[in-house]
């Protein structure tokens, strides 16, 4: 059996369309259904048994002999979320007992970490799983401190043998793709810029306040969904694969790619307004971040990803543009 946490959220839900699709094992998912929108995000799929995080302990211990690997996606993910106590119980007490409960009965645990982790990205985007690499690293907001807490204890305790049969963690970068309608104000720019464009026939992207780049000159590295899903199954047929792993594309592509990219999907001529990055997020505004690839690619994982004008194309013409925008 696979145990899927948020596995009605927006990464976790394609993770287990894609474990339906492969069939062959059950599928029970953790999460708090509470909304049409999470519902449909696993309708279509076949899952076992929906699990109340409040009973995933509980449930393991009358059920964890049938549990072989575990995909720990859940998680507070709102980046303005500023009570820390709350994400340390949330995103490093559980995902602790997680990783004591797979290490204890030599399950495998596939984690999300996120690159939130590298902060304003002086320190580089390279996923060095040294302990002192990792300290370096200064994380803008309380969630990424939250997920750099559990990626430092992950490379002690593993380092001191303590550890799931295999473990690996993924700092997933700017995801973006279907089933993320939930996430209100933390949805990808992309269905962002594809609702201005539907209401308004233009979009509106920040200025820029750095010598160094042009107005929507910002770079991100966007990742399709399913190249992260993709991952997370290769991860699976590798189990001798251990470790903190990014997981973007490796190629920065700027916001306004990304809004060119809608517009050629949805067969618009560019109108774009510019207006300033808001105060309250000016100085610590990130305006470039590219994923490392090395350490993956070493380790094995040869997949292409999605190209951004690909991927936006998919996303619009497949799910956005249509009745049913849920995988």
């Amino acid at each position: 059996m696979f145990l899927v946490t948020g596995g009605a959220g927006f990464i976790g839900s394609n993770l287990v369309a894609a474990l339906s699709d492969r069939g062959g094992e059950p599928i029970a998912v953790c999460d708090i259904v509470d909304s049409a929108e999470k519902s449909a995000n696993i309708a279509k799929h076949h899952v076992s048994e929906v699990i109340e995080p409040d009973d995933l302990l509980p449930w393991l211990a009358a059920n964890g002999d049938n549990v072989e690997t575990i995909f720990h996606m859940g998680a507070s993910s709102a980046t303005t979320e500023t009570n820390m106590d709350f994400l340390l119980d949330n995103n490093l007490g559980v995902s602790l007992n997680l990783w004591r409960w797979c290490s204890a009965r030599n399950r495998r645990l596939i984690y999300a970490s996120s690159a939130a982790t590298y902060g304003d990205g002086q320190a580089g985007f390279v996923d060095d799983n040294d302990p002192a690499a990792l300290g370096r690293l200064h994380p803008l907001n309380a969630y990424g401190l939250s997920k750099q807490l559990f990626d430092i204890n992950a490379v002690y305790l593993a380092a001191a043998g303590h550890h799931p049969r295999q473990w690996a963690g993924l700092k997933f970068f700017n995801v973006y793709g279907p089933n993320e309608q939930h996430k209100g104000g933390q949805r990808s720019v992309a269905v962002q810029l594809f609702e201005q464009i539907s209401a308004e026939g233009k979009v509106k992207l920040f200025r820029s306040h750095h010598p160094d780049y042009t107005d929507g000159g910002q770079c991100r590295d966007f990742i399709w969904v399913g190249d992260c899903v993709d991952v997370m199954l290769w991860l699976l047929d590798n189990p001798d694969v251990n470790g903190v792993y990014n997981c973007g594309t490796g190629a920065a592509r700027s916001f306004l790619d990304l809004a060119h990219a809608c517009f050629d999907a949805m067969g618009r001529d560019p109108e774009i307004d510019y207006i300033d990055t808001p105060e309250n997020i000016r100085a610590n505004y990130q305006y470039f971040t590219e994923a490392d690839m090395t350490r993956l690619r070493d380790s094995g994982y040869d997949h292409s990803f999605t190209t951004l004008e690909d991927g936006v194309a998919r996303y619009i013409k497949d799910y956005l543009a249509t009745n049913d925008p849920h995988r």
